[in-house]
């Protein structure tokens, strides 16, 4: 059955977060009180932020707060929070911004039937297919799309321990598009979608997650999710006419 928004609440988008969390797993792992502390050197900085998503009575909310500073401050990092309405403490947004936090990234988060979108009619010369592991091609495309140090991303790549997809698409024997799949617990989230340059307009990441959602199945997971900067409008575009559908909004909050 395919998850709707009505169906989607605040417990469930805590869930899923924390699913992210274990498909973009940190180096440094801290859980103070229910909030995941994280560390990742190199890394993409959303990898590295924390996720407030244990409860605090208003007089706790401040010592949490220092808490996870002092996490920061001893690894030579800044802290970055992750602000959910409904998920994390109220009040905790506010408290922040009076501490100087800057607000930014606004991301959606968004679920769909993976049976819809494997369903999708498939048009054009695209290839594609689904491995278990990254090949060096996949990960070709991935960095030069998304950049970063290699080494840190290969190695956040080992640290996963949920079963992966990684899909690629390919325009004769160029791979053009790729993205990354994670399964955990009846759900499968979708990552690391990039498409080169060449190739965007033709139909290459929707290809991307036709593959993806006809692998979810095969896992037997038929509730697929993502997140996507707000910003992003190409992006939310392709979501959308794939059937995506958005359960929250969600931004950071970073030290000044």
């Amino acid at each position: 059955m395919a998850a709707s928004p009505a169906a989607v609440g605040s417990e469930m988008i805590r869930e899923l977060q924390e699913k992210a969390a274990r498909a973009l797993p940190a180096e440094h792992i801290e859980h103070a009180d229910g909030w995941w502390l994280r560390h990742a050197p190199g890394s993409s900085w959303w990898v590295a932020t924390v996720l407030p998503h244990g409860d605090a009575a208003p007089g706790e909310l401040l010592g949490r707060v220092v808490r996870a500073e002092e996490f920061y401050a001893a690894r030579g990092a800044i802290a970055r929070v992750q602000i959910t309405p409904g998920v994390c403490p109220p009040g905790l947004d506010a408290l922040l911004a009076e501490r100087g936090y800057r607000a930014e990234s606004p991301v959606s988060l968004q679920v769909a039937s993976s049976a819809h979108i494997g369903a999708l009619p498939s048009t054009g010369p695209l290839q594609f297919g689904v491995d278990d592991q990254p090949t060096a091609p996949w990960f070709d495309v991935w960095h030069a799309v998304n950049g970063g140090n290699p080494q840190s991303a290969w190695d956040m790549l080992a640290r996963v321990e949920r079963p992966c997809g990684y899909a690629r698409v390919a325009i004769g024997d160029e791979v053009v598009a790729v993205g990354r799949a994670v399964v955990d617990d009846g759900w499968t989230g979708v990552f690391g979608m990039a498409t080169l340059p060449q190739a965007r307009g033709r139909g290459a990441g929707r290809r991307v997650l036709e593959a993806l959602a006809r692998w979810a199945e095969a896992q037997r997971t038929d509730r697929m999710y993502l997140q996507v900067e707000r910003d992003n409008l190409p992006a939310r575009w392709l979501y959308e006419k794939a059937g995506f559908t958005e359960v929250c909004a969600y931004h950071y909050r970073t030290a000044g």
